[in-house]
């Protein structure tokens, strides 16, 4: 799974790596977003550019709450969805079909069992380069009328790299397949299957960090630097 990433890329930047169009929004760097937060997120909208709908940066809030759900409670539940099964399950079928999107990161976490702890690690491109999560994005409207706009991150099995510290990933999508992945006017999913698949990305590394990634309250740049692993007297 994927429960904690990091994105401190300037809005600017992000612009030319994702090539949104409008204005942008001021945001501070991340070091340890979690879920239940708004994040930024990259979509397609209705209005043209040329030919083709434009790209979008909006603030969605981390946690998919699908359109026919009673409340928005089910979002903690939902801040990942399976590569290989969402396009079936009801929570996120429609949205798999309909409103895919893009969410920037420059890193993640996951957490090794070590003995009784559990030991945060941090996984980033070298020279933390950003990258993309293929993500998936929902509008939910409360019986008042309050409507609500929710996220989330598809995952896979872990490449060989990573597979020593969790048995999932995120799926982080190569930049000339961002136009595939958005492209929902396209309805043969199979043109899209083949992006969510276990891959090898050799530019990923990976390195111990401190248990304070364990709190989201902690969110600077202290997090993002490496740290021993748990003493062994600990375990």
């Amino acid at each position: 799974m994927c429960g904690r990433y990091s994105i401190t890329l300037p809005v600017e930047a992000m612009r030319g790596l994702f090539g949104f169009v409008g204005p942008g929004t001021n945001l501070a760097a991340r070091y340890n977003v979690a879920p239940r937060q708004d994040v930024p997120v990259v979509r397609r909208d209705g209005e043209q550019t040329g030919a083709a709908p434009a790209r979008r940066l909006v603030m969605l809030r981390w946690g998919l709450v699908p359109f026919w759900a009673k409340d928005e409670s089910i979002g903690d539940r939902l801040i990942n969805a399976r590569s290989e099964t969402a396009a079936e399950k009801p929570s996120f079928r429609e949205a798999f079909k309909a409103r895919r999107c893009l969410i920037p990161a420059d890193g993640f976490y996951e957490w090794k069992p070590a003995g009784k702890l559990k030991q945060p690690y941090r996984i980033e491109r070298e020279g933390r380069q950003p990258f993309a999560f293929a993500g998936l994005w929902e509008r939910w409207e409360s019986a008042e009328g309050r409507v609500v706009e929710t996220c989330a991150i598809l995952t896979t099995d872990a490449n060989e790299k990573l597979r020593a510290i969790h048995h999932r990933m995120p799926v982080i999508l190569d930049p000339a397949d961002y136009d595939r992945w958005l492209n929902v006017e396209d309805k043969d999913l199979r043109t899209i299957t083949p992006l969510l698949r276990c891959r090898e990305i050799n530019s990923l590394v990976t390195f111990p960090v401190s248990m304070r990634m364990n709190s989201p309250g902690n969110d600077d740049p202290a997090c993002l630097e490496p740290a021993q692993e748990i003493a062994p007297k600990l375990l």
